[in-house]
């Protein structure tokens, strides 16, 4: 592994693994949707807005911290990537909960609680591996398992999807979709990040 000879500013990675928190805590709060009377939605939705937003203001809080450290642990290419993608992970969260409030859904899959479950694994994963970035250690495992979960909610996904053909008319299939789609979003873009960190460990180490 690559020995790092000079002192480091760590609180880029501290903000990455707050924004898994955040993912986690938005994991949580549409598996609180999924099991709520419609009357509750629009509450719930609101909650997801606020989560969201508080995952964008630590990615400018990233931006703002890597223009004033003068030495990151990382290039500031690489912490931007990592941070956008889970922004886009928390914004397809945002849009599914929010999606559920619009269009009053009811009678959702189980294959959404299975999503999540997934969903609130890779934040778990997530959150740790961009503390262990400063030194590079026990990452390999994280990636593989990122993986394993993205192949597991890709299947869930296409399963759901066929279920949605199969059972529903055509408006109805749209909107059950557009949820489908925007839980898939969120595990792709968990991956994603899982990918750049698997880039990260192949080029410094």
């Amino acid at each position: 592994m690559k020995l790092r000879l000079f002192p480091q500013e760590n609180a880029g990675l501290e903000l990455l693994s707050t924004m898994g928190g955040v993912l986690i805590r938005g994991a949580g709060t549409l598996s609180e949707v999924l099991g709520a009377e419609a009357a509750d939605y629009e509450r719930l939705a609101e909650h997801m807005h606020q989560l969201e937003a508080e995952a964008t203001g630590l990615h400018f809080a990233l931006m703002t911290q890597m223009r004033s450290s003068f030495i990151n642990p990382l290039p500031r290419e690489d912490l931007y990537d990592l941070s956008l993608t889970l922004m886009s992970a928390m914004e397809n969260l945002d849009a599914a909960a929010e999606i559920i409030s619009l269009y009053r859904l009811t009678g959702i899959s189980k294959r959404a609680a299975e999503q999540l479950e997934v969903i609130g694994r890779q934040a778990e994963l997530t959150a740790g591996a961009m503390r262990r970035l400063a030194s590079l250690e026990d990452l390999d495992d994280y990636w593989i398992e990122m993986l394993r979960l993205s192949k597991r909610s890709e299947r869930t996904h296409r399963i759901w999807v066929s279920e949605l053909l199969r059972d529903h008319k055509p408006l109805t299939y749209a909107r059950h979709r557009d949820l489908a789609d925007q839980l898939a979003g969120t595990t792709a873009s968990l991956r994603q990040c899982a990918t750049a960190v698997g880039g990260i460990l192949v080029r410094e180490s």
